[in-house]
């Protein structure tokens, strides 16, 4: 397959200034890292732009291509296979190539930081604790500077050592034909340092595995897939880097009473016969007390009655919800032959009353007749 030319490839024009093939690189190389979007379209363009970057970048290089095109800046070594993507990381890619960008240019490969991997905490909570809001003390895993090595990763008592196959500056330069191509060092994987006796309390890694405590206020009104930064309280960096973020995960556990959606609450609240029919008032809950709630004569099964302002404050501001319960009418059971008694004498009366006192039951009924003889049943 014909490769694309290399100004259409990052988009800029045949005279493109040093600053723009930079920024135009920064821009799909961000877009398309295989760290940041993995797939084999996204691997392709990233390869592509790089190259493209590669030879554009180098004056030698961009004078041969816009003299010979391909031709003149293909090598028996080429600007990198399948997969490879010159053997750093987006935050390698974002450093090293746009370093000057962001106030940092000038930064040896061998003095280069990396900023620490942000971090997950899982934070479980009831619903009146999300609800009202509260301060929490976390403990997490963290990695700490080695105290035995001062982080250096060496011996106590010894140092690390300038890397002789670089010299200290991280970068190997490689004879390619005509032209001279950069590339990490092997040995010392671009640190410019290498540690002959590893400090054997962290094994060279210049860091340890520690517990901290952390507080974390939780907003009141916060809810399950809510999530709390705790900036800079994530992974330390290396070298010196920046430390990641911690990012509180929110999990409310369900409620034995109420469910929530959104800012609103919901319960069910189960109703005797007689109260169903004859009316009355019940204590119901709500997340601040009790409050009476009063059930009007004939209430059916499935009504609601919303109480205003019961529920929850959003965590972002504005109206608190409602507090809306569902009653439940109670078919009395384990009944006394007395009680059974009753209940008949209860039911004879009724159904001498006619359809006023079951006004739903008799309606249903002339439907289901009318349904039957429709039917020819």
């Amino acid at each position: 397959m014909s490769k694309r030319d290399y100004y259409e490839v990052l988009g800029v024009s045949r005279n493109a200034s040093d600053s723009d093939l930079k920024k135009a690189y920064r821009r799909l190389a961000m877009k398309y890292h295989p760290d940041r979007n993995p797939g084999a379209e996204a691997e392709r363009r990233f390869k592509e732009a790089k190259e493209a970057y590669e030879v554009l970048n180098d004056p030698k290089k961009r004078s041969a291509y816009d003299q010979f095109g391909h031709a003149g800046v293909e090598t028996s070594g080429g600007f990198g296979g399948a997969g490879d993507f010159g053997g750093g990381s987006f935050s390698d890619i974002f450093g090293d190539v746009f370093g000057d960008i962001f106030g940092s240019g000038g930064r040896s490969r061998g003095q280069r930081v990396h900023r620490g991997a942000d971090l997950r905490y899982d934070l479980s909570l009831t619903l009146e604790e999300a609800v009202a809001g509260k301060e929490i003390k976390i403990r997490v895993p963290t990695l700490a500077e080695c105290q035995f090595c001062g982080g250096s990763g060496a011996k106590p008592g010894t140092s690390a050592k300038t890397c002789l196959t670089c010299g200290g500056g991280g970068q190997i330069r490689m004879q390619q034909g005509f032209f001279s191509v950069q590339q990490t060092c092997p040995q010392c994987r671009g640190q410019g340092t290498v540690i002959e006796e590893h400090c054997s309390y962290c094994r060279g890694e210049g860091r340890v595995q520690e517990q901290k405590t952390l507080s974390v206020k939780v907003p009141a009104g916060v809810d399950t897939g809510d999530r709390i930064r705790l900036s800079g309280e994530g992974e330390p960096g290396e070298q010196g880097g920046p430390p990641g973020d911690l990012y509180v995960q929110i999990l409310v556990k369900e409620h034995p009473i109420f469910t929530r959606e959104d800012n609103h609450l919901f319960c069910e609240v189960p109703i005797g016969f007689v109260t169903a029919a004859l009316g009355g008032e019940l204590q119901v809950p709500t997340l601040n007390g009790k409050v009476m709630l009063k059930i009007p004569a004939g209430t059916q099964t499935g009504k609601m009655f919303r109480m205003r302002s019961k529920g929850v404050k959003p965590v972002r501001g504005g109206i608190i919800g409602d507090l809306i319960c569902r009653v439940v009418v109670e078919t009395p059971v384990n009944l006394t032959e007395r009680q059974k008694e009753l209940l008949r004498e209860l039911d004879e009366a009724v159904q001498a009353g006619g359809s006023k006192h079951s006004p739903h039951a008799t309606s249903w009924l002339d439907g289901v007749k009318s349904f039957f003889e429709k039917m020819g049943f």
